[in-house]
């Protein structure tokens, strides 16, 4: 099935996400951190916009779609638990409910922890999921309203999609990310190797997200608490799988 998956830098260190259908020309966007990149890329491309799809509520992935509205009018979709504090919905979603944009069928998980609410989008037929700040390239989303324990539960649904999903995430927060991802799993040669290529990119300011799922399942940690050499770093090689997360988040937040 044929498509087009554009990557948007916005504001400091957002992404944005346009996803569009060949056969029926409909466009998705994916999180609004800032109109006039996004609007930028729509004209370049001559595309108009079909439908707005919405991660969560927090203002740095929401705040310009006021403004790419009057310009390219969509039906905007988010998650129904979140409602109340996201824009005004044309639909709201729950997770196991499927959104159509033209031949293309998006999936809705509900990837709570980050924040209450939060949803991700995954296209099977682009190969492609709309993580936000659930999963992260080599990271998840500070929990700031979640639990560790809901949280773990969201990553493990993204982990069990197809290795080939590519993950479209929602900030350029990978550098520091690997920086943290070493000191937990110093020994992960597939971390290293990353590492590197993250630094080589960055300092010719090329992004690092999108990232395929089959990467992040070989490095990041938070994907990896059953791993013995990162229990061992850790000190916990008979704990939970949701208390070894919890401590690496732990570290994480005090990085």
């Amino acid at each position: 099935m044929a498509f087009d998956l554009v990557t948007i830098p916005c504001l400091s260190d957002n992404y944005a996400f346009l996803l569009r259908d060949h056969d029926s020309g409909a466009v998705a966007l994916v999180d609004v951190p800032e109109a006039a990149p996004i609007m930028a890329e729509l004209n370049r491309r001559g595309w108009t916009l079909s439908q707005v799809w919405l991660t969560h509520h927090h203002p740095d992935h929401v705040q310009g779609l006021a403004e790419v509205l009057t310009r390219f009018p969509a039906e905007v979709i988010g998650a129904k638990a979140d409602a109340h504090r996201l824009p005004p919905l044309d639909r709201d979603m729950a997770e196991g409910d499927t959104v159509e944009l033209g031949a293309l069928k998006a999936g809705v998980l509900d990837v709570s922890g980050h924040t209450v609410g939060h949803i991700a989008f995954h296209v099977p037929d682009a190969k492609a999921a709309f993580t936000a700040d659930s999963l992260m390239a080599l990271g998840c989303g500070r929990l700031f309203e979640g639990t560790p324990a809901q949280m773990w539960d969201s990553l493990q649904k993204l982990a069990a999609l197809p290795g080939d999903t590519t993950i479209c995430s929602g900030h350029e927060y990978t550098a520091t990310n690997a920086k943290f991802a070493l000191t937990v799993d110093p020994d992960n040669p597939a971390l290293i190797s990353r590492a590197k290529d993250i630094d080589s990119a960055r300092a010719k300011g090329q992004p690092t997200v999108p990232s395929p799922l089959s990467l992040e399942l070989e490095t990041n940690p938070f994907l990896r608490p059953s791993d013995p050499a990162i229990r061992a770093t850790l000190g916990m090689p008979d704990a939970t799988d949701t208390e070894v997360f919890t401590e690496i988040r732990r570290r994480k937040d005090q990085f």
